[in-house]
């Protein structure tokens, strides 16, 4: 393992150090429990928007926390989720009187701590609700969920959301918006090679150097094949149909019914791509492909989405959501409406994403 780390059980806290450092004006850090949070929280009367996940995504969730975009972000040790006290203790931080969004990934242990901090933040009489992104074609059930995985629509989420509780949006609204983000959002992606977590030392799976494997999660969880290594131009077909030709995906899922105080479940279906869809396009490395590359895949996906009817208005190429170093790739479709387009093009100025400002 050839790694830019001191000790490993030091990792993600030198890492969230180095960060504060080197964004003062952006971000305030808290230790044990570890949460980023906005340098001006909390920000009176503005609904709060918090998310977090296991680190080793990085830019994910931290370089998202700013105006604009995330009020806060807790991040776990390495692909291992934050726990309770730390969502909790986030929310109290930067809870403005409006009430907390929590965006959270569809992994069993983000959805169970999520849920476990939105009743912690009940009782101190703060508003919460969990808003579940469950975007991944790839695989219905994975090793770390009971559906499909939360992935790159995770980013486009926060960035809109974000943007409509710094318009002012309340609370029901800013979870209805994310709500709809989520159902009109797909991913997929691949891998070309392995990452090594800093704790373990060791690859986390095995690739050939002729193989790639086909639908990865962004923890190395297998996907829906591993073959032989094809042309940009095949993976990226591979992965752009699977995504526009994906039909429609029925769930059922838990959120917090205000008015009533408890948990409900809500039964959600999405719609396929259709012909004329203004969409959102993101290729995003996993961690060590070249941003010269990424660009060799967005050429061949923004011609499939003009034979396909669909209309790319606006994209993201570059580190969103990765896995350390892994060498590979994913492509999200966000389907946009005036609504999402208004807060997308919304100023920004988080340490990872910023314009407008």
């Amino acid at each position: 393992m050839k790694k830019l780390i001191n000790k490993p059980e030091d990792f993600v806290r030198e890492s969230l150090e180095g960060m504060a450092l080197a964004h003062p004006d952006l971000i305030k850090i808290h230790l044990d429990p570890n949460f980023v949070y906005r340098a001006d929280a909390p920000v009176q009367g503005k609904v709060a928007v918090i998310s977090g996940g296991g680190s080793g995504h990085e830019p994910m969730h931290g370089g998202f926390v700013g105006k604009g975009m995330l009020d806060a972000a807790c991040p776990g040790e390495v692909f291992t989720s934050p726990t309770p006290d730390q969502m909790f203790e986030a929310a109290k931080a930067v809870h403005g009187g409006a009430g907390v969004l929590f965006i959270v990934k569809n992994y069993t242990g983000d959805v169970m701590n999520f849920e476990m901090a939105a009743e912690l933040a009940h009782t101190e009489g703060i508003p919460v609700q969990n808003i579940l992104i469950d975007d991944d074609v790839a695989v219905k059930d994975s090793l770390y969920t009971a559906g499909r995985r939360g992935t790159g629509t995770t980013v486009l989420a926060e960035k809109i959301c974000g943007a409509a509780a710094e318009a002012g949006y309340d609370l029901k609204q800013v979870a209805d918006l994310c709500r709809r983000v989520n159902l009109n959002g797909r991913c997929m992606g691949m891998a070309l090679t392995s990452c090594t977590v800093p704790a373990k030392g060791t690859p986390t799976f095995e690739l050939g150097d002729d193989e790639m494997e086909i639908g990865i999660g962004i923890h190395g969880e297998p996907g829906r094949e591993r073959m032989k290594i094809k042309s940009a131009d095949e993976i990226t077909e591979m992965l752009a149909l699977a995504i526009i030709e994906d039909p429609a995906y029925t769930r059922t899922v838990r959120e917090w019914d205000m008015e009533k105080g408890e948990w409900v479940e809500v039964e959600l279906t999405d719609e396929p791509f259709r012909e004329g869809d203004q969409v959102i396009a993101m290729v995003n490395s996993m961690g060590g492909t070249p941003v010269a590359e990424l660009y060799v895949v967005y050429r061949k996906l923004h011609e499939i989405c003009e034979k396909k009817g669909l209309k790319i208005v606006r994209n993201l190429v570059g580190a969103y959501i990765t896995s350390l170093e892994m060498q590979g790739v994913s492509i999200t479709l966000l389907r946009v409406d005036d609504e999402m387009l208004r807060f997308w093009d919304a100023p920004v100025h988080t340490p990872a994403l910023r314009w407008g400002m």
